[in-house]
């Protein structure tokens, strides 16, 4: 007799004597005849990496958040030295609560606050700004030409008279509505950004988001307030956040034993897939530093995700261990029985869910290859912990007496599908077996996905939300985002145009005639706050210089005149060697539709305008760069589903060896797919770097219930029983732990939702409804559509056949 899937079939060898060792495959004697080995050497494993896992670093790289093969940001790069500001920034304004910034004790903190964020690490300290920095200068036309100085002079001395000539070269600077508020309420300390500190470590943004809050809360009181906003502050907010998670992991982990624990009513084997998927983690994250990974506040959440994986395929392994004790099989006999039957059901799950990590290798942002690299590692090591360890660690433990007659007992009241002990859930699902109810169910699943991709073709890419979206809207650092868009015309948000002409040639006036035509039409879009430029200066200098008269607000096509301005421009505007430009854009906000309007615009002006002297190059600054990630997103996004697919297709076709299952496998979980990206445009969540990646993990992981659920009903087809039938084993065996993990997990990210961090919880909704609706597409329509596809096989005696997953071999292997 064959051993194969359907549990009444399977030997029962209670003396292991009658067991022969030399029986299974090639993996499974080398595990099985060797246990002693194998958990000496994962012992040591888990001592040595659980001791590597405390080496693991929590940081983040702006560079690595940029798609850094993309022509803009290779444009930003290229010209990085040459722009001041137009990159990663922190800008910290200073607010006078009461009165305005006129005012002794308000310039002395601002001071204060301006030296210690100019002494920070990794500070770009020659081109930092602020109105105690010698580059925030003022100009004015005297009877004797042009003059000009810091905003701030050396004979600053606080006195009334004093803080008049500080007004005064404030209003002549131009930095009104930039550097300060037009209220005069407020003004702000600009701190670029290096990419490493002086000794050439990478900076910590952790450790710089607490030294400025630190400088925060010394300086901030009921007089002066302290707002900032930049990258390096979004993202040491989310660390300070991402601390938090180990409370919702900890809840999953709860949850997760609870529901396994009300399952199995065991507490040993609830106990050793716990331990497993743990033990995953561990290995994950011991072999990061190893690799010279680290975490970033995208990627911390992967650990979770292994957990999760492995907690799906550890109840599997150990419900077919359980059921096979409790008719009296050896706890060995029972282990080696369930790794047969499901290994490479499981391995080809792992491998489907691999590759949904894999795919994201397609996006070509640093961050989300390390990503992809960081849950790939997860993965393999799943393999060793749940696959192989953990029915290793079943054969020494076995389970308690109690939960084995609790599990025989129910098996022998369902065991016949026709039988009165049927539960009515299974009951119910059954009839997605009869044509009547599988037409119906097909119906409905195919109009749902119409309506779905309907709405999905609403779906936005890049953020749709001002401020910074990773963070609620009511966090501090958004509502310190609102305080700078509603006091300054010059928003954080913005757009470089950067303007290339040969050495010494940025002053003249084709160069400049050009660059005030394109600002021109940007100031007519909407969104766009206003402009600045060496063109937008140059008007303002002949006005003045023309005692003030608004129609000599032109450019002279004299190139002296235009030359009298170059030595009185601010850094920003171009550089030392006349031959970069830049047109710094200044945007409401930074939504995809803005950025798009800005990006089609000065695209189509470049197209028509671009000459061998004059160039304009898309983009910098904060705004330029994100318009660059969501370029690289949209053309990944579509690419990326496209090849998950094609991977998930070929896996199960080499698993299933038939196109009808794998059409079975896969349309349900495209049927996810379509409504997760409709529920993004409900829920008003954009495609982006950090919700992307849930998208491709989203059917790699909801592949591993149509898989378990699959090979089972395949086996029982091929022994010629009915679909029904075949559908009701599969129920009994695996369908109810596909189940119970769909709804375990789908717990355990819900409970996402109340965390700080946005973006968080926007996973945590997504991955519940994906786990959910992977869940019901295996229980639901997958049978629905095999009533149509799949039909019984003729039962072979003498032929090896497909058994759950594995090809098992003739009978004379397994004594009994």
């Amino acid at each position: 007799m064959n051993a194969d899937s359907s549990l009444a079939q399977q030997p029962v060898v209670r003396d292991l004597a009658d067991f022969d060792l030399r029986s299974g495959n090639m993996v499974e004697r080398l595990l099985f005849n060797n246990r002693r080995l194998v958990l000496i050497l994962c012992m040591a494993l888990t001592a040595l990496l659980g001791w590597q896992a405390t080496r693991v670093e929590l940081n983040a790289s702006f560079e690595n958040m940029i798609p850094k093969q993309h022509p803009y940001i290779a444009n930003f790069l290229a010209n990085k030295g040459e722009l001041t500001g137009s990159g990663n920034v922190v800008r910290v304004a200073v607010e006078q609560r009461s009165g305005d910034i006129l005012d002794a004790g308000y310039l002395s903190t601002l001071q204060k606050v301006s030296d210690e964020l100019y002494l920070l690490p990794g500070v770009d300290r020659p081109r930092m700004k602020s109105l105690w920095t010698a580059s925030t200068r003022w100009i004015s036309v005297t009877e004797d030409g042009l003059e000009g100085g810091p905003v701030i002079p050396a004979d600053y001395n606080g006195s009334a008279a004093s803080l008049h000539n500080v007004r005064a070269n404030i209003e002549r600077s131009g930095e009104l509505g930039q550097l300060v508020s037009p209220n005069w309420r407020s003004s702000i300390v600009a701190v670029p950004l290096l990419s490493a500190d002086a000794d050439g470590k990478a900076i910590n943004y952790a450790t710089l988001s607490t030294q400025i809050e630190q400088i925060r809360a010394k300086y901030q009181s009921e007089r002066i307030g302290v707002h900032v906003t930049g990258f390096a502050k979004v993202v040491g907010d989310l660390i300070d956040g991402v601390r938090q998670i180990l409370f919702f992991f900890a809840a999953a982990i709860a949850i997760a034993a609870a529901m396994l624990y009300w399952f199995t009513r065991c507490i040993r084997s609830t106990a050793l897939v716990l331990v497993c998927s743990l033990v995953a983690v561990v290995w994950q994250l011991g072999l990061l530093p190893a690799l010279g990974y680290e975490l970033d506040p995208y990627s911390v959440l992967v650990p979770f995700l292994v957990f999760a994986i492995g907690m799906s395929h550890g109840a599997q392994k150990m419900n077919g261990i359980m059921q096979d004790i409790a008719r009296g099989t050896h706890r060995l006999v029972a282990a080696r029985y369930t790794f047969r039957r499901l290994f490479l059901a499981g391995v080809t799950a792992l491998l489907c869910d691999a590759v949904g990590f894999a795919v994201l290798m397609l996006i070509r942002i640093q961050v989300i290859q390390d990503l992809a690299v960081i849950a790939s590692i997860g993965v393999a090591v799943l393999i060793f912990t749940n696959l192989m360890l953990l029915p290793i660690l079943l054969s020494y433990t076995g389970v308690s007496a109690k939960a084995a007659a609790r599990t025989l007992e129910t098996e022998q009241q369902e065991r016949q599908p026709g039988g009165g002990g049927k539960h009515p859930m299974w009951a119910f699902l059954d009839l997605f077996t009869q044509r009547r109810w599988a037409m119906a169910t097909i119906a409905v699943c195919a109009v749902t996905s119409l309506g779905g991709y309907a709405a999905s073709l609403r779906l936005k890419i890049g953020d749709l939300d001002a401020g910074a979206p990773e963070l609620r809207a009511d966090s501090r650092y958004n509502r310190d985002a609102a305080f700078m868009s509603s006091n300054y015309g010059a928003s954080s948000d913005v757009f470089v145009v950067i303007v290339k002409t040969p050495a010494g040639k940025c002053a003249g006036y084709e160069a400049q005639s050009r660059v005030d035509a394109l600002e021109w039409e940007l100031r007519q879009l909407p969104g766009v706050e206003s402009t600045n430029s060496l063109s937008t200066l140059t008007r303002k200098v002949m006005v003045l210089m023309n005692e003030g008269l608004a129609k000599w607000y032109e450019l002279l096509p004299t190139q002296s005149m235009l030359n009298s301005v170059t030595n009185q421009v601010p850094p920003e505007l171009f550089n030392v060697d006349c031959n970069t430009l830049s047109l710094l854009v200044y945007l409401q906000d930074h939504k995809a539709d803005t950025l798009q309007r800005v990006e089609a615009k000065v695209a189509a002006f470049a197209k028509e305008n671009n000459t061998p002297d004059v160039r304009f190059l898309l983009a910098a600054g904060s705004a330029g760069i994100e318009a660059a990630t969501n370029s690289v997103v949209a053309d990944a996004s579509r690419a990326m589903l496209f090849w998950v697919y094609g991977a998930v297709v070929l896996l199960c076709l080499i698993t299933f060896r038939s196109w009808r299952a794998v059409v079975c496998a896969v349309v349900p979980l495209i049927m996810t797919s379509i409504l997760c990206e409709a529920l993004m445009v409900a829920l008003g969540i954009g495609v982006k770097v950090a919700t992307l990646p849930v998208i491709a993990l989203g059917v790699g992981i909801g592949v591993d219930y149509a898989l378990y659920v699959m090979s089972i009903m395949l086996a029982q087809l091929r022994e010629g029983k009915s679909l029904s039938e075949a559908y009701y084993r599969a129920l009994l065996f695996t369908g109810k732990v596909v189940m119970l993990t769909g709804f375990t997990l789908a717990i355990g990210v819900a409970t996402w939702v109340l965390s700080p961090i946005k973006f968080q919880a926007d996973m945590g909704i997504l991955l519940a409804f994906m786990f959910i609706w992977n869940m019901l597409g295996a229980l639901v329509l997958l049978p629905a559509l095999a009533c149509f596809l799949l039909k019984p096989g003729v039962k072979s005696a003498n032929a090896a056949t497909f058994k759950g997953g594995v090809f098992a071999e003739p009978a004379h292997e397994v004594i009994n």
